[in-house]
């Protein structure tokens, strides 16, 4: 049992396994969730917990019996509804961490690092304890990894809640997420306040933030890239892949959009450019135009090389595309593809030509988002190649650019079952967020 007087540093417990009376997990710490007071220490009030599913929960610390070396334990049966953030409230590693906050002495200024929490006689558990970095004489900007380190009551900071209006880092709370999928993170950056999303999503590198916008609802996206810089938004959207970003700039007013093209590398941004030129829901809005092209007389060794790109989707990884040269899109003329299972059980001496499978069936470029789901459904494939009249590849559309376009726009954001809705049904009514989360 948690005594009165235990302190628990913030950054250290996120991450923790939290586990119920019988010693099942039940999930992850992920932040604490404090009330940030006008006068007093703030009052830290639950846990969030990510249990399995990539579900953000509230576990209440008066549900909290234990907070020990590794583990949490909770007691009683734990709201599964989705966390939502309330406006009095404040995620310490959301939001807290990275602030650049004035010591209370007059000394200047300093980078908040962590946070304890501290359990009260009452059995109120209180932010007392600040880990702050000072930063150095002269510096401007916000502080990185230098300067004295102080740990300070919670009275001797300054602009610790939210009306600080100094631009916050994100360093710390990206440590905390460093191992997490690109789809996770974009969970994470959902949840967050507008403005500490943006703050975040500016601290990630172009791959790492390409990766993540693929994963984030349209108007977070749109949200994100109108937030940066205008050469650091190109930039970003060349490391997408050419649909993901085509969809992006869709959502964009033309001339922005027009100006964003302009800054890409010509090569980047000619393919973009082809893919807006078609229907959304058509084989050419869906597409990728960069699957794996190869000719025929690729061996079959050379060609498992290029199916185990890291950046390769497993759906566009299943087969290989022949064609004649050029092997860029649009293609010479499309020969069939190779299946990965087919390359498997053959010797990697032998020239795909020779396995090539000229029975699936290509897709023209106008084909509407049915027929391409019919036959990806009809044949089990996970992607269809795209061509033009003249049997030139232009691309390939995989099952997931599929599933984006047939689940509901709100998919990533409701706690409901996603339900697939087809093009020739009307849609249904989009489920909002379960909010609360503390009932």
């Amino acid at each position: 049992m948690s005594s009165v007087g235990t302190r628990v540093f913030v950054a250290r417990l996120a991450g923790t396994t939290v586990f119920d009376p019988l010693g099942d997990e039940v999930g992850r710490v992920r932040d604490v969730v404090v009330l940030v007071r006008p006068k007093g220490a703030p009052r830290a009030v639950g846990l969030v917990v990510e249990v399995p599913g990539r579900r953000r929960v509230f576990l209440p610390l008066t549900r909290v019996t234990a907070v020990d070396a590794g583990q949490v334990i909770s007691t009683g049966l734990v709201n599964m509804r989705r966390f939502e953030q309330r406006a009095t409230e404040t995620l310490v590693v959301g939001e807290l961490l990275d602030r650049t906050v004035d010591l209370a002495d007059g000394s200047g200024q300093a980078t908040v690092e962590d946070v304890a929490i501290e359990l009260q006689r009452g059995g109120d558990w209180l932010v007392t304890k600040v880990f702050v970095r000072r930063r150095p004489a002269g510096k401007t900007g916000l502080l990185r990894r230098r300067g004295e380190t102080l740990l300070v009551p919670v009275e001797g900071v300054i602009a610790l809640g939210r009306t600080s209006t100094t631009a916050q880092g994100a360093e710390l709370l990206l440590a905390q997420y460093e191992d997490l999928k690109a789809a996770d993170l974009a969970d994470v950056l959902h949840d967050l306040g507008t403005t500490r999303r943006l703050e975040v999503a500016v601290a990630l590198d172009n791959e790492r933030l390409a990766d993540v916008l693929e994963e984030l609802p349209e108007d977070d996206q749109v949200a994100i890239l109108q937030g940066l810089e205008l050469t650091r938004a190109a930039d970003v959207l060349e490391a997408m892949q050419p649909d993901d970003a085509a969809d992006l700039l869709g959502e964009l007013p033309d001339e922005q959009a027009a100006e964003l093209l302009e800054l890409m590398e010509p090569e980047e941004a000619k393919d973009v450019r082809r893919l807006l030129a078609y229907e959304d829901n058509t084989a050419g809005g869906l597409m990728t135009t960069e699957p794996v092209i190869l000719g025929p007389e690729t061996s079959i060794a050379a060609a498992l090389a290029h199916v185990r790109r890291q950046d390769l989707a497993p759906a566009l990884a299943s087969m290989v595309f022949v064609a004649r040269p050029p092997l860029e899109t649009p293609t010479g003329r499309f020969i069939g593809v190779v299946h990965l299972q087919r390359m498997l059980r053959e010797p990697p001496h032998e020239a795909i030509g020779s396995i090539v499978d000229t029975d699936v069936e290509a897709i023209p470029v106008d084909a509407p988002l049915m027929s391409v789901t019919r036959q990806l459904a009809t044949y089990n494939l996970l992607a269809l190649p795209v061509v033009d009249d003249d049997k030139r590849l232009l691309g390939a559309v995989s099952v997931d650019d599929v599933l984006d376009h047939l689940l509901p726009e709100d998919w990533r954001e409701t706690d409901e079952e996603p339900r697939v809705v087809l093009p020739a049904t009307p849609a249904t009514p989009a489920a909002g967020r379960v909010g609360g989360g503390r009932g």
